[in-house]
């Protein structure tokens, strides 16, 4: 090889080809905006299940409930009569 191995490794040439501060604040960035990304679907399906969770479907009404037919004041049933035409 034409450059000695010890070139290559030098602390000069190490810096220059990979800058490790640049790299450690781009993993910064990408680790804090995968967080806040979770917590904010985290807080939205919170905020979901508590309105699911209040809003049930069970509904209060003041109206009188009405009185529902009793059988013996339904006269018997016919049979349903069909026709051809």
């Amino acid at each position: 090889s034409p450059f000695p191995e010890e070139d290559l490794t030098t602390p000069d040439l190490r810096k220059a080809l990979t800058p490790r501060a640049h790299e450690d604040a781009d993993t910064a960035v990408i680790a804090v905006t995968i967080t806040l990304v979770f917590l904010t679907l985290l807080t939205a399906l919170v905020v979901i299940g508590i309105y699911l969770y209040r809003n049930r479907g069970t509904y209060h009404t003041y109206e009188q409930p009405e009185p529902e037919p009793e059988a013996a004041e339904v006269g018997p049933a016919k049979e349903k009569e069909e026709y051809f035409i």
